[in-house]
């Protein structure tokens, strides 16, 4: 690594790390204050809002890394031109291109770092900290949905393999935080929608292997004779079975249940897929596919999640600039202050880009895609003014 090289992470690093405490700072004081009004209920002590905001600073670095990346690259920047060393450096030979390329080799690092907290460890702090506060509130974590928890599989001749004999809604009232199901209703269609089982039971525990353990089950049977008939018969009477079903019910004290409907899928659709990794969500989206049922959210979720850290490398490009602009062009607060403006800019348009790019029928790679391709023509052509001017 070069002298110049190192001088130019060693600034960079320093801004950004300083810029990223300020901005991480600023966000767990938001957030203390907004846990303040449940604090004091059910067993909630302020305490555990600390240690819920702690668990959160992983996502909050994530969230903000591109923008505190940005300022602090902008005010290494400035100061250069402010001080006329990037000046000294041009007349040394150093040319564009190679600023940019020193750039995008700091910008690898915090890229990757970018990658380790949205891959490794924002999945797993996330979901602690929601179990954490709703463990601490006694509540459960499906509590917010009114109905419960839904989810769909497929019912298969051999359990996970074999024909496809028809499919299952499952609806769970309550997902405790240890992981165990309470109150379960599992509802059995055929293959032409025709209500076929309604198991209920008060518990259910997973066992591994995709099977889950069913507890005290009352178990619902509708069985059809009309559809014993043979041929074409058969399919004219279908119209008219639903009204001479048999009924036949049957309680357990348990029974095991094999479905590939899992933990790690139930914990997957109950969260915000900003929170899930790519993993989780290619995983997750493979499972509503399989189910036919609708993926564009989890895709642009996904896709997002492969862009977000990638458009480090554009913020950056958009901060060089800045070292091109002198003393009388403004004072080192003012391009700051551009560049803060810039990064929200930056946030909301990438949120405007996902939001109706699930609204309309754009694919989830071009709407995820979009707001790092339009800042990095903005780069591009700010690059452009400012050698020519």
């Amino acid at each position: 690594m070069s002298i110049l090289q190192r001088y130019f992470a060693t600034s960079i690093a320093q801004a950004v790390s300083f810029v990223l405490l300020a901005l991480l700072g600023l966000m767990a004081f938001m957030d203390l204050t907004g846990e303040l009004p449940s604090v004091g209920k059910h067993g909630y002590t302020l305490q555990h809002a600390v240690l819920y905001v702690a668990m959160m600073v992983p996502e909050q670095i994530y969230r903000v890394l591109p923008v505190a990346t940005l300022i602090g690259t902008i005010y290494t920047m400035a100061q250069l031109a402010s001080s006329s060393e990037f000046t000294i450096m041009r007349a040394a030979s150093m040319s564009t291109r190679m600023a940019i390329g020193m750039l995008f080799k700091i910008g690898v690092v915090i890229v990757a770092i970018a990658f380790v907290f949205g891959e490794l460890i924002v999945p797993r702090t996330s979901p602690l900290a929601e179990k954490v506060r709703l463990t601490a509130q006694g509540a459960a974590i499906s509590a917010e949905f009114r109905s419960g928890l839904w989810t769909k599989d497929i019912i298969k001749s051999e359990g996970l393999t074999g024909t496809v004999l028809g499919s299952r809604f499952f609806n769970v009232r309550e997902v405790r935080p240890d992981g165990q199901l309470l109150d379960v209703k599992l509802y059995e269609f055929d293959n032409s929608f025709r209500l076929r089982a309604l198991i209920q039971a008060k518990r259910a525990t997973f066992q591994g292997k995709s099977v889950w353990r069913l507890e005290e089950v009352t178990e619902s049977r509708f069985s059809n004779p009309a559809l014993l008939v043979a041929g074409a018969t058969a399919t004219a009477q279908n119209h008219f079975a639903q009204e001479t079903s048999l009924v036949e019910v049957v309680k357990l004290a348990s029974r095991d249940l094999v479905s590939e409907i899992t933990p790690k899928i139930l914990s997957v659709s109950r969260r915000d897929p900003e929170r899930m990794s790519a993993n989780e969500l290619a995983v997750y989206t493979r499972h509503l596919q399989e189910n036919k049922q609708e993926t564009k959210v989890f895709k642009v979720a996904f896709w997002k999640k492969l862009f977000d850290p990638l458009a480090i490398f554009v913020l950056m490009a958009l901060a060089l600039p800045f070292a091109y602009l002198h003393a009388r062009s403004g004072g080192v607060s003012l391009k700051v202050f551009v560049g803060i403006m810039i990064g929200v800019s930056f946030l909301l348009v990438n949120t405007l880009f996902s939001h109706v790019g699930m609204l309309s029928t754009w694919p989830p790679f071009l709407t995820a895609a979009a707001p790092s391709v339009i800042y990095l023509m903005l780069a591009i052509g700010a690059l452009w003014w400012v050698e020519r001017h």
